[in-house]
């Protein structure tokens, strides 16, 4: 039987895309151990619609 480990998937969203005014949005999955990071996560990944690198916050 396997574990119940602290590690949950978070969704990740652009911050600077709401501000661009162009449509759709940039999201990603990624998982977090919730132990060791219980604040919310913030990383830099690609945004193909700004077509560059931008900070991606955990949503709820």
């Amino acid at each position: 039987m396997a574990k119940k480990g602290n590690r949950v998937q978070v969704i990740l969203e652009c911050t600077e895309h709401k501000d661009s005014g162009k449509s759709g949005t940039s999201r990603y999955i990624s998982t977090k151990n919730k132990k060791n990071s219980p604040d919310r996560l913030e990383l830099k990944k690609f945004n193909p619609i700004l077509k560059k690198y931008t900070i991606h916050k955990e949503i709820k």
